[in-house]
């Protein structure tokens, strides 16, 4: 016979703490840089492969960042994650890398569980971040035979300003808001931006579409799919393959750079409703704070932020927390 739920969580590991963050990228190690610093002790769960990322976040799966402060020749991602991670162990935060896959909010203390632990505290900070949609087509990918970093990417205003794309044309896929403010960003560094949509109507607002349309250096590509990237001889990406969803016609966009804007996705699956979620699962958090629908819950970063999605942000909600705290 099977155990019970309350057989299986007497098996598992009991930690008692005050402060638990859930998050490993930017907004999860302000949070455990402050929290340390002030004394109260934070324990950090920065999951394994959560989402299909490696712990560090969105960053982790970037090559050069160009647009954080410190860094004026740029740092990789991976290398900037592990200073942040560097830092907050300084300061005396207890990091496992582990996954939480559900929470009790329910109850005080808070408590969160992970494959091999039951974690009661007092206080939490969610900074569990957003994942950029991708699109799922040959070279789009990070494989050998992948684009990804290699002139593909899912921010432009990450990445568009990279000398790879400066006076090239360039590609963006989406029909909202998102993909209109992109094509008009990239348009400042690409001698040319298309707009490629499956549909013959954007979604984005009236607004945003006029200045899109009215920008010269902006072409739509409507009712077409992506059915290929491919590469040049440096391992770059080149060209793409697109066929025309009305007519099936097969044709070649040579494009030096393609970004997907085709939405975020919050990572909030796993606290099941427990806190207040807008209509596209990001936490709600009160006006000029990062308090959630819970007292004593938090949510800071990318999480609860669908505008900015920026590392710099990011860090920068967190810190707020403290003063939060303590009202």
């Amino acid at each position: 016979m099977g155990m019970t739920k309350g057989e299986v969580e007497l098996e598992l590991e009991r930690m008692r703490v005050a402060t638990c963050i859930v998050g490993s990228g930017p907004a999860a190690h302000t949070a455990a840089i402050y929290t340390a610093r002030a004394e109260l002790k934070p324990t950090l769960f920065e999951g394994w492969m959560t989402n299909g990322i490696s712990p560090g976040g969105q960053l982790t799966t970037t090559t050069d960042v160009e647009n954080f402060p410190g860094f004026p020749q740029g740092i990789m991602g991976m290398e900037l994650t592990e200073k942040w991670k560097e830092q907050s162990l300084r300061f005396g935060t207890r990091i496992f890398t582990e996954t939480v896959l559900r929470l009790d909010l329910s109850v005080k203390p808070f408590r969160l569980y992970t494959d091999t632990k039951q974690v009661d505290a007092d206080s939490v900070i969610i900074a569990t971040g957003a994942v950029a949609k991708r699109l799922d087509f040959p070279g789009a990918g990070e494989g050998e035979d992948g684009l990804w970093n290699k002139g593909i990417s899912a921010c432009a205003v990450c990445d568009g300003a990279a000398p790879i794309f400066r006076n090239r044309a360039l590609a963006v896929i989406g029909g909202g808001d998102s993909a209109m403010e992109e094509a008009n960003f990239l348009s400042k560094y690409g001698s040319k931006v298309y707009i490629i949509h499956r549909r013959d109507v954007f979604r984005a607002s009236k607004i945003m579409q006029k200045r899109a349309l009215d920008n010269p250096k902006i072409e739509v590509i409507w009712n077409t799919d992506v059915l290929k990237a491919f590469g040049n001889e440096r391992g770059l990406l080149s060209g793409l393959n697109l066929r025309n969803t009305v007519t099936g016609e097969v044709s070649v966009l040579e494009v030096s750079g393609l970004f997907f804007a085709i939405g975020h996705e919050p990572a909030t699956k796993f606290l099941e409703g427990q806190v207040e979620l807008d209509s596209d699962g990001y936490i709600v958090t009160k006006p000029g704070t990062t308090q959630t629908s819970i007292p004593g819950v938090f949510a800071a970063g990318d999480v609860q932020d669908k505008k900015w999605r920026q590392a710099i942000t990011a860090a920068g909600t967190a810190e707020h927390f403290l003063q939060e705290r303590e009202v």
